[in-house]
């Protein structure tokens, strides 16, 4: 057994850089390592330029002095711009609705972290996430956070085994009120009554107005289109498909005498197809680009197979199997709704994250389940 003196000292030797936000979850994780006896430095990425990430910086070189650690900061706006918010711009005018959360972690934040930690010799890379990390059989594993109202493994599901070898979440054990709680406890009281956002980081207000923003040629490019029921049949005018998401309801801007659902949206004719609650409901569905974690044994015990298709969505009992053309279909044992292309699929055993996928067209999707069942 080592004794405890000797095992602070070994964490000493090893350096840790932490994403710093500025924000209370970043704050807490840079302290939580720190008492943990690891040499921690701070990385600051500039993502994008507004008065909220002028902030957000002031706000962590002032932490980062306070808890006496070194601080870094990255401006990678040009990065950003390439490989999320071209993403998020380039899903809408394919009629998706992206979640730019899952395509900024593996391609943009944690890669960068990555890359500063080798270049600063840094063991490890750690955020304020509200997860937890495994390991077994040679597999590191997230895990769900234990405050369910703040977990984001959903977030995490396309990062690759080099990177999560090297990951530490300080908070995956916390709720938000004990990080609050600590942050009090360590003088940090003004910190721990901070306010938090929940929307997208470069998206100030409602979505469509960054879109005309990034892409100004949105209305004279797409225009007014067709709302159409199940049959086809027209119903009204919509201002253009981008400015609409599978399940949406409000703000349609059309009254039918009943509410009305988005279902689908095909951007090659500018149509959105209008139904009711029940004709959102699925049975099944279709995915694309695929991380599993185990691999094929994914597919050998089943039994306790979950899916979440939003966050913050409840885990939905499933089966999944693999297609020819690659893709996964999978047959929901409980009650789906508001399959919206372009969103993650995440797959758990339990609180394990084994896997996730995006959600792709479902055209064609009948046939494929008629064809399974045979």
């Amino acid at each position: 057994m080592m004794n405890n003196d000797f095992v602070s000292a070994a964490k000493q030797r090893q350096r840790v850089l932490v994403g710093m936000s500025g924000g209370i979850d970043s704050t807490a994780a840079c302290l939580m390592l720190q008492e943990q006896g690891y040499e921690v430095v701070g990385l600051t990425i500039m993502s994008h330029e507004d008065e909220h990430s002028s902030d957000s910086l002031s706000e962590a070189k002032a932490a980062a002095a306070r808890i006496g650690i070194d601080h870094v900061v990255a401006n990678e706006q040009e990065a950003f711009r390439r490989d999320v918010i071209q993403h998020f711009v380039s899903e809408y005018r394919q009629g998706r609705t992206p979640n730019p959360c899952v395509v900024c972690n593996p391609c943009f934040k944690f890669r960068l972290l990555a890359e500063w930690a080798d270049r600063l010799e840094c063991d490890y890379l750690a955020t304020g996430h509200y997860v937890r990390m495994a390991f077994e059989d040679g597999v590191h594993y997230v895990v769900c956070g234990c405050d369910s109202q703040k977990d984001q493994s959903y977030f995490l599901w396309r990062l690759p085994q080099a990177i999560l070898r090297r990951c530490l979440f300080p908070l995956g054990e916390q709720t938000k009120q004990s990080v609050r709680h600590y942050l009090r406890l360590k003088d940090f009281a003004l910190k721990a009554e901070s306010s938090e956002s929940m929307e997208i980081c470069f998206v100030k207000g409602d979505y469509r107005d960054f879109l005309r923003e990034a892409w100004p040629e949105i209305d004279a490019e797409v225009g007014e289109g067709n709302y159409v029921n199940t049959q086809g049949a027209r119903l009204g005018t919509h201002r253009g498909y981008p400015y609409y998401t599978v399940g949406q309801r409000k703000g349609l801007g059309i009254a039918l005498g009943e509410p009305a659902y988005v279902l689908r949206i095909n951007a090659q004719k500018n149509t959105v197809v209008l139904g009711s609650a029940d004709d959102l409901r699925a049975t099944h569905a279709l995915l694309e680009d695929d991380l599993l974690v185990e691999g094929e044994t994914f597919f050998a015990q089943q039994d306790d197979l979950s899916v979440r298709i939003r966050y913050r969505s409840r885990p939905i009992p499933c089966r999944a199997e693999r297609l020819e053309d690659g893709r996964l279909l999978v047959h929901f044992l409980s009650e789906a709704s508001a399959i919206a292309p372009g969103q993650s699929a995440v797959f758990y055993r339990g609180d394990r994250l084994v896997g996730g996928a995006f959600v792709g067209s479902q055209r064609g999707l009948g046939g494929i389940v008629n064809s399974s069942l045979e």
